[in-house]
């Protein structure tokens, strides 16, 4: 199990993502994402918009996915 935050993923925060594997932790940030925009929370308004820009163009943002998982394989385990 590693943590990402919200932050590494691109977004406002610190919250902590615990998971497997960087796709989980990327389905989870997106799913804060989510949670935020629900609750009107506007601080991860800009971070909520790319996201949704990445799911629809995702031959486009390949590189920033390449990105996630590298980072993702860096991180010690805990």
């Amino acid at each position: 199990m590693k943590t990402m935050t919200c932050r590494q993923l691109g977004g406002p925060c610190d919250l902590e993502h615990h998971a497997e594997s960087a796709d989980d932790a990327i389905k989870a940030q997106d799913q804060h994402l989510k949670d935020t925009d629900e609750a009107g929370d506007t601080t991860h308004n800009e971070a909520r918009q790319e996201m949704k820009g990445r799911w629809r163009h995702p031959k486009k943002s390949m590189g920033w996915y390449r990105d996630m998982k590298r980072a993702f394989a860096d991180l010690p385990e805990g």
